[in-house]
């Protein structure tokens, strides 16, 4: 069974997601209709076309296609990444870095449904939220973690194995895998790394120090990262563009490698410098 994943708020009417159970179905390949986000507004799901929920029918697909930007396939990533399903990518977003296919060539499904596809591990990080010595939040991240400011100026110190990194205000951190370094790390000013590559990036955002640079670490580092001062200044946790929770003084994210994988679907067409060139000039 073939998840087609659509953002049916990029994939208008479900369009692209028809023709691309049209195109299984003609080959005898079954497939499913699992939108993404549908849930903040089911009005956008149009009548009259079947779906069902990814969470529902994962375990038994042997691979999903996300059918939107970057954003579709973190959260298709989010359900999936446990039980080891291919994701390929169809890119109705802006950039689009993670996504394998355009529009164009969405007759390609075909091929990496009949498993004629490369397989890209991508690492992903272990997010542990510590209050007051008690574990009050845990999650799995594929882009990045981010501790943010609520629009305020944030003190935070980041340690390595216990060793202090850095330590300044500004308006948050940002700690990402290779594959999140094309994200907001970017935007922050991180550097580019493989996406299939092992690192931990961390990157400050508008630090207020003139020397505040990015650390590229060895993926068996544990990082903690705690939030300081904040004295009714709002911060916040958010994992892969999600938002998990507000911080409180004191708070202490940790982060590390996690032992889970994203598998993502590569059907060989642009290398990684390509498509990095393509959508960066």
């Amino acid at each position: 069974m073939i998840a087609i994943c659509p953002n049916p708020f990029r994939d208008t009417g479900l369009e692209i997601s028809k023709q691309a159970r049209a195109l299984l179905t003609r080959e005898n390949i079954p497939s499913v209709i699992c939108p993404i986000f549908a849930e903040s507004d089911p009005q956008a799901l149009p009548a009259g076309v079947e779906t069902v929920s990814l969470d529902q029918t994962a375990m038994d697909c042997s691979l999903a296609i996300a059918i939107g930007g970057d954003g579709t396939i973190l959260s298709v990533a989010r359900k999936v990444h446990r039980l080891a399903i291919p994701i390929i990518g169809v890119n109705l977003g802006t950039k689009g870095f993670m996504s394998a296919l355009e529009p164009e060539e969405l007759p390609l499904i075909v091929k990496a449904a009949r498993n004629e596809m490369k397989i890209s591990r991508r690492m992903m990080l272990d997010v542990k939220l510590i209050r007051e010595g008690a574990l009050i939040y845990s999650d799995c991240a594929l882009n990045d973690v981010v501790l943010h400011g609520y629009g305020d100026c944030v003190k935070l110190t980041a340690f390595c194995q216990g060793d202090r990194i850095t330590s300044y205000s500004g308006d948050g951190i940002i700690i990402s895998t290779p594959t999140g370094s094309t994200g907001y790390s970017m935007s922050a000013g991180g550097p580019i790394v493989e996406p299939d590559a092992a690192n931990i990036i961390i990157s400050p955002i508008c630090a207020h120090m003139m020397g505040s640079r990015s650390f590229v670490l060895n993926p068996g580092r544990r990082i903690s990262v705690m939030a300081e001062k904040l004295h009714g200044r709002r911060a916040y946790l958010s994992v892969d563009g999600v938002f998990a929770m507000d911080l409180s003084n004191g708070d202490t994210v940790t982060v590390e490698k996690s032992e889970h994988y994203t598998l993502m679907a590569d059907l060989g067409l642009r290398s990684f410098y390509e498509i990095a060139y393509g959508k960066l000039t």
